[in-house]
C-alpha cells in the first residue's frame, strides 16, 4: 500500500481540560479586512484560551486547542478561519492581476481536449479524456477495436455538478465487464460512497454503502464484491466485507476485522485473476491473506505478521511472486509454487538476491517475463527479467530521469508499456516489445505555448550534510542563467515515510524557470532515494537529520553560485511541512518566503491523540509519545511547540477544512502562535479551503488557481515578476 503525505494524529487518552484558575473566555476572531472601514486591515487575532493536554509526561499549555472542531460547525472557529481568508485576500489585492496572469499562463500550457493512451482489457478499449473547458475526465471504452463507437462509462463533470468538491477514488469493471464500481466523495474527507452502475442501462443499482475506503474488487461471477469500511471516527480501514448485488448492506458478510489500528489494509485481485486478497500492513511489518476469487469467503495466510517483516505478492502462471525485506533491507525478490504458498517461508526460494546498491519498489508479472521497478545509483528504474536470458534495463535517454510501470492490463503481451519523464521531458508514454526490443512512442503529454527542453538545463550536485553525510540534489534552471550567486531559489523538498522525490517534469514549473528562477530537489533523509538506509536515517529519533540536510542543501547551493543569499524560497507539503515549519524555527534568517502546505506542524497533540487518522500507524514513524524517549524528541523539533519570538520569513501557509491527514486545526494553531509571537513584520498568509481536503481543489483548472496564488506571493517576495529575454 502507499503511503500518502501526513496524516492527522492526537490521543485518546490525552485529554484536554481547562486550566482551573479561571475559567476560559470564549474565543473571539477579529476579522482583518473590513468594507466598512477606512482604516488600515489587521491581521486576524485568535484569543488565547489557556488549556492542559494531559500526558504521561506532565502537562503542557496549548492557548489555542480550542480551534480544533471535529464537527467543522462551530460559529466561532469558521469565523476566524473565514476572516484568515479575508486578511489574504486583502494582503494579496495588489498581487490580483499578477496571479490572474500567471493562471493564465500555466492553464495555457495544457491541451484541454487531451486524452489518455487507450489500453486492451478483455477485448475492449479503455481510456480517459478531457473536453475543452470542462474540470473532470470522462472515462469511456470502445469494443472490439479503436474503430467502435464510444460507450461513456463515467462522466465526472456531470456527476461533480452542484458540488463544490467531488472525486472518484477508484473504479473497477466486473469480469463480465457489465458493471461497474466506483467510490465517490463530494466533500473531500476521503470518506467515499462506493457505488454501482448498470452499464447496459446506464442506471445506477440501489446498492450503495458509505464510510468505505476506494477500494474495491470484484468475484469471479461479478456478482458480489469485496469492500474495506472505515472506522467513522479514525478512519482507519477496519473491516473488509462482502456485498452481493440486490442484498441489503447491513447484511453483508464479514471477511475480516482488523483489531490492530496500527495496520492499514486493502483488497486486490491476483495478476492470475484466480485469488482475491486482503493486504494488511503498518510502517515495519505486513500479511496477505487470499481466497479463491470464484468464492472469496475462506481466506488463507502467505505468511503471518512478523515485526520488521514486510511482503507483498502477486501470482500468475501456477506460481507466487514476492517482494520481500526479509533478511534484505532493500528488499529481494521471491518465488513460491502454488502446493507450498500457504506454508509460510518455509517454501519460498530466491530469485533476486538482495544488493545493498538497489532499492526494489515493485514489479509486475507477465506470462513470459517479469520487471522489476527498483531505485539504482538514484535512478528510478525498470529491469526486464524474462524466463530464459539475462536481465536488461530499459534504456534511457537521459542521465537522469525517471521509469514508471504504466498500464499493462493483459499480462499475455510480450509489449511492456512504461512511462519516462524528467526534470525537462515531459511525461512519456513508451511501449517496449521484450522479444526483440523494438521501443514505440504512444504519447508524451503536449506542452502548449511553445515549450523547447532544450531552453533548460537539469543537473545533479550533492551537498554535504552536518555529519558529513553526502545529501544529492536535483537542479533545473532555464539556460542562460547565470551561478554567480544573484538568481532566486525555489528549493523542494519532502522526506518522510521512504517517499522520494523524484525528478520528474511539471509544466507550471515552467512559470518560475521562465522568470530566472533556479528550481531545486533536496532529496533529504527520510525519502528512499539512496535506499532502505536512507530512509531509517531520517525517521523516529533521526528525525532531525530531514531538516538539517534540508538547510545544508540550502546552504551548498548558495555557496555553489546556484542562489543569492537574500532570494530563497521553500516550499513543501503535509508532511514536507513539517520540514518547512521545522527550518522555520531552526533557520529563519537562512530563507525569504516559506511555503507550507496542508503541513503537520503540531507532531506532539496529534501523536498523543489516537482518536485523529492515521495516529496508530504512525507509530513506528515518528514514535509514540506515550515513550519518554520519543515525546522529548518531539517535542525538540515539532513546529508549533518551537515557535518563539524571533524573527521569521515571510510565510504561505494552506491548508483545506475538510482534510483528513492533517487536520485544518494544526496549521490554524500553528499560524495563531506564530502572529503572537513572531517579532517581524513580514507577512504571515493563512489560505483554507472551506471546500476540500489535503489534496486542495478536486478540479482539473482550480487546482492552478491555488498554485497561482501561491506562486503571485512567492515571485513577488524573491523580485521575480519578470519574465527573462527570450533567447
Amino acid at each position: 500500500m502507499t503511503r500518502t503525505p501526513r496524516l492527522l494524529p492526537l490521543l485518546a487518552t490525552a485529554l484536554l481540560v481547562a486550566c482551573a484558575s479561571a475559567p476560559a473566555p470564549a474565543p473571539q476572531a477579529v476579522a482583518a479586512a473590513s468594507a466598512a472601514t477606512d482604516a488600515a486591515p489587521q491581521p486576524p487575532v485568535a484569543n488565547r484560551v489557556p488549556y492542559l493536554v494531559r500526558s504521561p509526561h506532565g502537562d503542557r499549555e496549548d492557548p489555542y486547542y480550542w480551534l480544533r472542531d471535529d464537527s467543522r460547525s462551530d460559529p466561532q472557529v469558521l469565523s476566524h478561519l473565514n476572516a484568515e481568508n479575508a486578511w489574504t485576500d486583502a494582503v494579496l489585492a495588489p498581487l490580483a492581476g499578477f496571479r490572474d496572469a500567471l493562471y493564465q499562463e500555466i492553464v495555457g500550457r495544457i491541451r484541454q481536449d487531451d486524452s489518455t493512451v487507450p489500453f486492451r482489457w478483455r477485448g475492449d478499449w479503455y481510456y480517459s479524456r478531457y473536453e475543452e473547458g470542462r474540470e473532470y475526465p470522462i472515462h469511456a471504452r470502445r469494443s472490439g477495436s479503436l474503430e467502435a463507437p464510444e460507450e461513456v462509462l463515467l462522466d465526472l463533470n456531470r456527476l461533480a455538478e452542484g458540488h463544490g468538491f467531488y472525486q472518484v477514488g477508484t473504479f473497477e469493471l466486473s469480469p463480465d465487464r457489465q458493471l461497474l464500481a466506483y467510490a465517490e466523495d463530494s466533500v473531500g474527507r476521503r470518506q467515499y460512497v462506493l457505488r454501482i452502475k448498470d452499464l447496459r442501462t446506464g442506471e445506477l443499482l440501489p446498492d450503495a454503502i458509505g464510510n468505505v475506503s476506494p477500494n474495491v474488487v470484484w468475484s469471479n461471477d461479478s456478482r458480489s464484491l469485496l469492500y474495506v469500511e472505515k472506522d467513522p471516527v479514525t478512519l482507519l480501514t477496519r473491516r473488509v466485507k462482502r456485498h452481493r448485488l440486490g442484498t441489503p448492506v447491513d447484511a453483508d458478510e464479514l471477511l475480516y476485522e482488523e483489531p490492530d489500528e496500527s495496520f492499514y489494509m486493502g483488497v486486490m485481485r491476483t495478476r492470475s485473476d484466480r485469488w482475491l486478497c486482503i493486504v494488511v500492513g503498518s510502517t515495519v511489518s505486513s500479511e496477505q491473506r487470499c481466497a479463491d476469487a470464484d468464492d472469496p469467503v475462506q481466506f488463507r495466510l502467505l505468511a503471518p505478521r512478523q515485526r520488521d517483516l514486510e511482503y507483498r505478492a502477486d501470482h500468475l502462471d501456477g506460481r507466487w511472486v514476492l517482494l520481500t525485506n526479509w533478511e534484505a533491507p532493500n528488499f529481494r525478490l521471491m518465488e513460491v509454487d502454488d502446493a507450498r504458498a500457504f506454508d509460510g517461508r518455509d517454501g519460498w526460494r530466491e530469485r533476486i538476491a538482495h544488493d545493498p546498491r538497489v532499492f526494489l519498489h515493485g514489479f509486475e508479472l507477465f506470462d513470459r517475463f517479469l520487471v522489476l521497478s527498483e531505485r539504482s545509483d538514484g535512478l528510478r528504474r525498470l529491469r526486464v527479467l524474462p524466463e530464459s536470458g539475462e536481465p536488461s534495463f530499459v534504456a534511457a535517454d537521459e542521465p537522469a530521469y525517471a521509469m514508471y510501470l504504466s498500464t499493462n492490463a493483459e499480462p499475455g503481451t510480450s509489449w511492456l508499456r512504461y512511462s519516462y519523464t524528467s526534470l525537462t521531458t515531459p511525461t512519456t508514454i513508451y511501449e517496449l516489445d521484450v522479444a526483440t526490443g523494438e521501443r514505440r512512442l504512444l504519447k508524451q503529454d503536449p506542452v502548449l505555448g511553445g515549450f523547447d527542453p532544450s531552453d533548460y538545463v537539469t543537473e545533479r550536485s550533492v551537498a554535504t550534510a552536518t555529519d558529513g553525510t553526502g545529501v544529492p540534489v536535483s537542479l533545473v534552471y532555464r539556460r542562460g542563467v547565470p551561478k554567480d550567486g544573484s538568481a532566486p531559489l525555489y528549493l523542494a523538498g519532502y522526506g518522510s515515510y521512504g517517499s522520494s522525490s523524484d525528478p520528474v517534469f511539471n509544466a507550471a514549473r515552467l512559470s518560475l524557470l521562465d522568470r530566472g528562477v533556479v528550481y531545486a530537489i533536496a532529496h533529504v533523509r527520510g525519502g528512499q532515494e539512496l535506499g532502505r538506509a536512507w530512509y531509517e536515517q531520517g525517521k523516529l529519533l533521526d528525525k532531525k537529520n530531514t531538516f538539517t540536510d534540508f538547510i545544508a542543501v540550502r546552504d551548498h547551493l548558495v555557496q555553489a553560485g546556484y542562489a543569492a543569499p537574500g532570494r530563497i524560497a521553500a516550499a513543501g507539503g503535509s508532511a514536507g511541512g513539517l520540514l518547512i515549519g521545522a527550518v522555520a524555527n531552526m533557520a529563519p534568517a537562512k530563507f525569504d518566503v516559506l511555503v507550507a502546505k496542508v503541513p503537520f506542524v503540531d507532531v506532539v497533540t496529534t501523536m498523543l491523540d489516537a482518536s485523529i487518522p492515521l495516529t496508530t500507524n504512525e507509530y513506528d514513524e515518528w514514535g509514540n509519545p506515550a515513550e519518554k524517549a520519543y515525546y522529548d524528541y518531539m517535542v525538540s523539533y515539532s513546529p508549533y511547540d518551537n515557535v518563539r519570538a524571533q524573527d521569521y520569513p515571510a510565510l504561505y501557509v494552506s491548508t483545506g477544512l475538510w482534510d483528513s491527514q492533517v487536520q485544518y486545526f494544526e496549521p490554524a494553531k500553528w499560524v495563531a502562535k506564530l502572529r503572537a509571537s513572531k517579532t517581524d513584520a513580514k507577512p504571515l498568509l493563512f489560505r483554507i479551503n472551506m471546500e476540500a481536503g489535503h489534496g486542495g481543489k478536486s478540479g482539473r483548472f482550480q487546482r492552478y488557481r491555488e498554485l497561482a496564488e501561491e506562486y503571485a506571493f512567492m515571485l513577488d517576495r524573491l523580485s521575480a515578476r519578470d519574465h527573462l529575454p527570450v533567447p
